[in-house]
């Protein structure tokens, strides 16, 4: 793949020649136009006529590093310059995966460098690593073919390599699913990680937009189903337009998106500082420590938000004319009931979210591991289809373990606003729906959120590519 490369900059007789030799070679061949400068469609084509994939974005990213007089294009002083102090950081980098010091790393000691990040990997994912950097089939990569493999990626320190590695599919240990996003320190000054967290709830937002009439469905049968009231999915879409219009099937969809955001930045403020209180020395952080400050994170997130939790619920089950809006809303919840009506239900969700997150990610790596053991050859790259199903099947599975838990915050946030109506405790309103509509009474409304799962992970996967790609963050 990196012949050319290798012909013009990795010979075996480097050590002994001029190394601006070799530059000026490999820059002649990248200046089509022979201007003096590189710019970023020369460096692009270049690269790919000399079959190096560098990534999206590595092209402008290279030039903008080098381009220290702003001209957009680097001359020949910027591009050698360049190459010298990139090959500097990646000597370093390759240092630090060789443990054993014999010039030449192996898939265990990849292995050995993730788990000192916290990241767990099995040997078959170590291997593929490896595979997608070994040129000559040893099983072991020396300095030239990590140079190789490198020379033209803007990725240069562990960490950024990692995130080349999950970001190309090569390695993909599922962590966004239940951990919040985690970001360089250079994404942090250059303000790539608001742009991240913004395609983010884009995504939540159009997402659950489009899923909001299966969410009031869910809502609405797990507060007015039971045994003698059995409601069907068609009857209850019936009885809701009817009552309120077609309009009324996204009631509480309003403030469901707006709490996007305060969650969103309150869950990565937290996580950040619950990985600095649970990181062992030297400041790393392992993959369990990294799922308590994720489910951590949540938890705090959710003491914060948990209000607009309970104006949504009353907002979803609002008839005709009852609030004008989510103000009002928590006007008149204040004033009727006071600040405690806020956090009806707070216990049973809080409880939720540790199964949940646990078994989703669990679940999701089984399924992707297994499948990438039968059937993967060349690659670790499942493919979208696959991972959007494994995505699917352990969320379902997670919910199954919760929904129960869900069901009894959304009685107890609902039973507040009725007047006359027993104010129960979880487990007393446990006994009672297990008592009066036995154990399958826990999961009334579970189809309709069954049926918006798929649906919401797909289009929250389109709307977030596509909003990164937008805000220019590369992949």
């Amino acid at each position: 793949m990196f012949q050319t490369i290798r012909r013009f900059v990795f010979t075996e007789g480097r050590c002994s020649t001029d190394p601006s030799t070799t530059y000026e070679e490999l820059f002649a061949k990248l200046d089509a136009n022979k201007d003096g400068k590189v710019d970023v469609s020369e460096l692009k084509a270049g690269l790919t006529a000399m079959g190096i994939t560098s990534g999206k974005g590595a092209a402008q990213k290279i030039i903008s590093s080098g381009d220290k007089d702003k001209s957009e294009g680097l001359d020949f002083g910027e591009f050698s310059k360049y190459l010298k102090e990139h090959e500097k950081k990646l000597r370093l980098t390759f240092k630090s995966l060789d443990k054993n010091n014999d010039g030449r790393i192996d898939y265990l000691e990849v292995k050995q460098s993730l788990a000192d990040l916290g990241m767990d990997i099995n040997h078959e994912e170590a291997k593929k690593i490896l595979q997608s950097i070994d040129a000559d089939g040893t099983m072991t990569v020396d300095w030239n073919e990590w140079r190789e493999h490198f020379l033209f990626n803007p990725a240069t320190n562990l960490q950024e390599i990692i995130r080349y590695w999950k970001h190309s599919t090569v390695l993909d240990i599922g962590e966004c699913l239940s951990i919040p996003d985690e970001f360089t320190e250079e994404e942090k000054i250059t303000g790539v990680w608001w742009k991240q967290l913004s395609a983010g709830a884009m995504a939540g937002a159009v997402s659950r937009t489009g899923t909001a009439p299966l969410d009031r469905m869910k809502v609405f049968m797990q507060v007015h189903s039971t045994k003698s009231n059995k409601i069907s999915l068609v009857g209850g879409f019936k009885q809701m337009v009817k009552e309120g219009g077609a309009a009324s099937l996204w009631r509480g969809n309003g403030i469901n998106v707006l709490k996007i955001a305060p969650e969103t930045a309150i869950k990565f403020m937290a996580y950040e500082q619950y990985k600095k209180m649970l990181s062992s020395e030297g400041g790393k952080v392992r993959t369990h420590e990294r799922f308590i400050a994720g489910s951590l994170a949540g938890a705090t997130a959710q003491t914060v938000i948990y209000p607009m939790e309970v104006m949504k619920t009353r907002l979803t089950l609002r008839k005709t004319g009852q609030y004008s809006g989510m103000f009002d809303c928590a006007k008149k919840i204040l004033q009727k009931e006071g600040v405690k009506a806020f956090y009806k239900g707070y216990i049973p969700n809080i409880l939720g979210i540790i199964p949940y997150a646990g078994i989703d990610l669990a679940i999701y790596e089984s399924l992707k591991n297994a499948w990438l053991a039968r059937y993967a050859k060349d690659t670790a790259n499942p493919g979208i289809l696959v991972l959007l199903g494994c995505g699917t099947l352990s969320s379902t599975c997670g919910q199954l373990t919760s929904y129960p838990l869900a069901l009894i915050r959304t009685r107890m946030q609902a039973a507040a606003s009725i007047e006359g109506a027993e104010q129960m405790t979880m487990n007393r309103m446990v006994r009672k729906i297990v008592e009066n509509e036995g154990f399958f009474g826990l999961y009334r409304g579970i189809l309709p959120n069954f049926m918006k799962v798929l649906p919401a992970v797909s289009i929250s996967y389109v709307v977030y590519e596509n909003m990164r790609s937008g805000l220019g963050i590369q992949k």
